[in-house]
């Protein structure tokens, strides 16, 4: 089968479309045939290198998967061969505390699609039977595959982490990126009050067309200054973060009394500076977030459904194209979800 792999950490040119050998199913999993797969900074920062984690090499990278099942192991039982899936990108061990209580997403061995596995940048994909979600059918194969990671991370970080309360106000910072786009629709679901924020005025834009009620230029516009005088001083309830260093002290400042900071990433920089005196007087609360439960996706999928959260794709490449596409993706040149097509 063809495949996007790498075989050393570097910039985009160490992506090769090449072939590989096809996946072997195990008892308990299926392959899939990929007919899109949507791109994310996880990709970018596998493909990159961490440090300190040692990632398998060769790697195919991958975590948003939306195909056919072309075959099954000898122990599933809910799954057909021909259905259309979407994949839930979180591979957890479905044994321990956390599995069993539904909360899968802090598994010890929790994973995803495309990161300590092979993910689906290419012609298949095997995964665990469990991971098989059910197929939004009013969506074409691209914009399904724009669905499950930003989708489920938006979720879990404002309903389950931050608890969003109808009426309360929202900061949803790169309005532009995977989780901007989500995080703007699955607010305005739940009755906020939107503010977002994005780096030209095409995005800004197109944050006002998913229901951003303001927005804020962060290139020309201190962000913490503009969100006061959006709020006459009070700030907000909610910062959705996933920028990171770049962002980090304005979404802070932004925040209400009493207010709720919840972060999945660090885009810009990890190595973030909090003024505790600020933090304890203020009653301010700072919450980590990582991908969603299988439940949450689920629950995503069947509100995509019917129509009332939908998939943004900013721009679609060929799988062959994928040195162009991680390049778009890094420059920012987005506004949704970047998706490879597999042909």
């Amino acid at each position: 089968m063809k495949a996007v792999v790498i075989h050393q950490h570097g910039d985009a040119s160490v992506l090769h479309y090449t072939e590989v050998a096809e996946p072997h199913v195990r008892a308990n999993e299926v392959l899939v045939r990929v007919h899109a797969c949507a791109l994310n900074h996880l990709d970018l920062w596998v493909r990159r290198g961490i440090p300190g984690v040692p990632f398998p090499l060769p790697h195919i990278l991958g975590s948003d998967v939306a195909g056919e099942v072309a075959k099954i192991g000898s122990d599933v039982t809910t799954v057909k061969v021909g259905q259309k899936v979407v994949l839930a990108p979180g591979v957890s061990c479905g044994k321990c505390a956390t599995c069993i209580s539904g909360n899968d997403n802090r598994c010890r061995d929790f994973t995803n699609l495309g990161y300590m596995i092979d993910g689906g940048c290419a012609e298949f994909v095997r995964a665990p039977e469990v991971n098989v979600m059910p197929y939004p059918e009013n969506l074409d194969w691209v914009h399904a595959a724009a669905v499950p990671l930003v989708f489920q991370t938006a979720w879990h970080m404002l309903v389950n982490r931050a608890q969003l309360q109808p009426g309360e106000e929202v900061l949803v910072l790169a309005a532009g990126s995977g989780v901007g786009s989500a995080a703007i629709q699955i607010a305005k679901f739940f009755g906020a009050r939107v503010i977002a924020t994005a780096g030209n005025d095409g995005k800004l834009a197109k944050a006002k067309e998913l229901g951003a009620d303001e927005v804020i230029h962060h290139g020309i516009m201190p962000i913490a200054k503009e969100v006061r005088r959006l709020t006459n001083n009070r700030g907000v309830d909610v910062v959705v973060e996933h920028v990171g260093l770049a962002t980090w002290e304005h979404s802070v400042k932004s925040l209400a009394t009493g207010g709720r900071l919840v972060t999945c990433g660090a885009t810009t920089g990890y190595d973030a500076k909090l003024d505790l005196r600020f933090l304890f007087t203020r009653q301010l609360s700072i919450m980590g977030s990582y991908m969603g439960t299988k439940s949450e996706l689920r629950t995503v999928l069947n509100l995509v459904a019917q129509g009332r959260l939908k998939p943004t794709v900013g721009k679609v490449f060929a799988l062959g194209d994928c040195i162009a596409a991680h390049n778009y993706l890094e420059q920012a040149k987005q506004f949704g979800k970047v998706v490879l097509r597999v042909e």
